[in-house]
């Protein structure tokens, strides 16, 4: 194994918040609010929105949180306000909000609602507030308006329990200068070790919104001052088209089942997070064809994942990666790698081999491991199985390391594989964070802030066996 450490940024470390979010993967993104009752309107787009049309008279949270975690989501985020102005809480600095509208007589409360079903059921909690804000009469004034922003953060952060992300969306807020450091302060103050917010990227975003990482997403990054820092990368994406809300014109555009798997191999596959988007209804729930294929997607992603031929215990470690050997001759197209991010992020290359007549032939080779890489090739019959590390910059940890054979859609069972099988068991406008920037290789240089696609960076352990290779 070669040892490079000259052109590669060293690795910083995760915080216990961090891993969390990054084992969380697969995220519920709800854009809901006045917007949903106004079909047609787009983002700064100056048209008037009545609080009086709102009014989801069905509103079921528990609805919309039950569905995603029957699918294998692990976080939701929703749109407390959205740059309409909008609060979706009664807020006492605007009359602005679900106060002024007719739902519950005006008593209704949907981010009590949506934080107490995450509550109940254990998923993390995201709240999105867009800082730019058309409806505010003192956002030209700066200083007036960080007090506003405050104020309205600290009701969010300060009565609804713990709160894991806050999603500070940067779209509409060019030119606008924000007291981030004041801003920080607050957040961190009244929830502490909250993903976003506070300063530092927690984590950021590819900002291409169609649910894609690069090709190579390294978590370690420069933070400015020749400091580095932790990051999670997270792809946002709709399950529509085109609109984050709800809109009926578009249901014939909601992704099939072939194309939400491929982006979840472009963005969990890659080491990322996929936060998958839907536009709740007019009845206050997720639309009935959205609901019905995000269930569809969740037992997909089980039914190839969850059951692997072998699984890390079966793996021996060598001088340069670990062997195993399969029962008989055994039919795979996956290898799932996670590195336990507790001591940074170490693989630079690797590859994988199968072992054919006491031949090795290399299927495949890769750069960064990081959370996960689903390394993914042509079926083959193999005997054994070897991974290789080629290139690291320090002692390389494992805590998952899964060989797979997975049929396509409609392919029948999946473990159609010659050979008895050891294991059947389970182991619109940039946005985002303002301080973010596009993603990096671990060579480049991250600003603490980006040009015009610049978000605010926002976010929110494992301590599963691992095997380690040390240097």
């Amino acid at each position: 194994m070669k040892i490079n450490r000259d052109n590669h940024l060293p690795t910083a470390l995760p915080t216990a918040e961090q891993l969390e979010f990054h084992d969380w993967e697969f995220g519920l993104f709800l854009h809901f609010g006045l917007r949903t009752f106004h079909e047609g309107h787009r983002d700064f787009d100056g048209k008037p929105m009545d609080p009086a049309r709102f009014n989801p008279t069905e509103l079921d949270c528990e609805q919309w949180i039950t569905t995603a975690k029957a699918a294998g989501m692990r976080y939701a985020i929703l749109t407390a306000k959205h740059h309409d102005g909008f609060a979706n809480w009664p807020s006492r600095y605007t009359d602005y909000s679900v106060a002024s509208s007719p739902w519950k007589g005006g008593q209704g409360d949907v981010v009590r609602e949506f934080t107490d079903a995450c509550h109940r059921h254990g998923m993390g909690i995201g709240l999105y507030y867009s800082p730019a804000d058309a409806a505010s009469p003192v956002y030209d004034d700066e200083k007036a308006y960080d007090d506003y922003f405050i104020n309205q953060l600290s009701e969010l952060l300060s009565e609804y329990g713990k709160v894991d992300i806050l999603w500070l969306d940067g779209c509409g807020s060019e030119g606008h200068e924000y007291d981030w450091a004041r801003i920080g302060r607050e957040v961190a103050r009244l929830q502490p070790g909250i993903l976003g917010g506070t300063g530092d990227p927690a984590f950021r975003y590819p900002l291409n919104e169609q649910g894609i990482a690069p090709l190579r997403c390294w978590n370690t990054m420069e933070v400015g001052n020749g400091r580095c820092g932790w990051a999670v990368t997270e792809c946002d994406c709709r399950m529509r088209l085109a609109n984050w809300f709800y809109s009926d014109q578009d249901e014939d555009t909601v992704k099939s089942l072939e194309e939400l798997i491929g982006l979840y191999y472009y963005s969990v596959g890659r080491g990322c997070n996929l936060l998958l988007n839907i536009g709740p209804d007019r009845r206050g729930l997720l639309p009935d064809k959205d609901g019905a294929r995000l269930l569809e997607f969740g037992a997909e992603i089980q039914r190839r994942f969850a059951h692997p031929i072998v699984s890390l215990a079966d793996w021996q470690r060598v001088d340069d990666g670990w062997e195993t050997s399969l029962a008989g001759r055994s039919l795979l197209n996956h290898i799932i790698l996670q590195e336990d991010l507790t001591h940074g992020e170490h693989v630079r290359r690797f590859d994988i081999q199968v072992i054919l007549d006491n031949d090795a032939m290399t299927l495949y080779e890769g750069d960064n491991i990081g959370h996960k890489a689903i390394c993914q090739f042509p079926p083959i019959t193999a005997s054994a199985l070897r991974i290789r590390l080629l290139e690291a910059d320090g002692p390389v940890y494992l805590r998952r390391l899964d060989a797979h054979y997975v049929p396509e859609i409609g392919g029948g069972t999946q473990a159609t594989i010659s050979g008895d099988a050891r294991h059947d068991k389970g182991d619109s406008c940039p946005r985002g964070p303002i301080t973010s920037a596009e993603l990096v290789r671990p060579t480049d240089t991250l600003s603490s802030h980006a040009a015009t696609d610049s978000r605010q960076v926002a976010v929110s352990h494992h301590a599963d066996s691992a095997s380690s290779l040390e240097d």
